[in-house]
């Protein structure tokens, strides 16, 4: 949740930037009450959770307060009802239950008088092979970086969520990839991050994610507001959401995995 934040205050800081050919009033304190949704539902069986809360004005602290009451439920294309229970505040869960690749989850939320949805679709798993490290390009000496190993499926269009622990600490970067020009290969991808220094003898855990379109599109415009982004960033704005009516967050039916090395010299 606490990185979850992070990726919002990237959100909320797309109003206090403006170009350099146009002028923006801005009421940063007006901005308050949106609807945060975080929503995941994986192919592991277990508690699934749907986690809401409200944003607060700019200048208030990082505390985002819980949506209690809510009506929630995940619905899918074969006719089932998943009715989701509150507890503790603002945290809504099923359990137990697992996602099916192929089918299509909608997300329903009735807060405040008003009606939300979303929908996403779980693709297929596609295995993590391995984790490994190599030297970093930049940096202190016996520095290293990550590096997940995977076979793209041919033919299939795929999308990744990597998300990555050091330390059991979550790392803040983002990290997308699809296979737009990787299609059917062995693939060798570096999570380049600036966020947690690592060297020999740390533990680190990479959970990859195969995601939808949708969020895809959602993790990825969140990666290019990094500084080490694609391009080296760009002006932040708000991520496109899959929720409708639009309000801030997302909904995601994905595969999850995960792999945890301790790192070598």
């Amino acid at each position: 949740m606490k990185n979850f934040k992070i990726y919002l205050l990237l959100s909320l800081l797309a109003v206090a930037s403006a170009s350099c050919k146009r002028d923006i009033t801005l009421n940063l304190n007006n901005n308050t009450s949106l609807l945060v949704v975080e929503g995941n539902i994986t192919n592991i069986p277990g508690p699934q959770y749907i986690k809401l809360s409200q944003n607060v004005a700019f200048t208030s602290t990082n505390t985002y307060p819980p949506v209690t009451g809510a009506s929630v439920s995940v619905t899918d294309n074969n006719g089932n009802s998943y009715p989701f229970a509150e507890g503790p505040a603002g945290t809504y869960s099923r359990s137990p239950m697992n996602a099916i690749a192929g089918t299509t989850y909608t997300l329903h939320i009735l807060t405040g008088g008003k009606t939300y949805s979303a929908a996403s679709t779980m693709p297929g798993l596609v295995q993590l092979d391995s984790v490994t490290t190599m030297n970093a390009t930049l940096g202190k000496n016996n520095q290293k970086q990550i590096i997940v190993h995977y076979q793209d499926p041919a033919n299939v269009p795929n999308q990744y969520r990597f998300v990555m622990y050091v330390n059991s600490v979550q790392v803040s970067d983002v990290f997308a990839n699809d296979d737009q020009f990787t299609d059917g290969r062995y693939v060798n991808y570096t999570l380049f991050e600036n966020d947690i220094d690592i060297y020999p003898g740390d533990t680190v855990t990479v959970e990859m994610q195969c995601i939808d379109k949708n969020i895809y599109t959602y993790w990825f415009s969140l990666m290019q507001q990094q500084p080490n982004g694609p391009g080296g960033g760009v002006t932040p704005s708000n991520p496109p959401t899959n929720i409708t009516p639009a309000t801030l967050g997302y909904f995601s039916a994905h595969t999850t995995q995960t792999r945890t090395i301790v790192v070598g010299k």
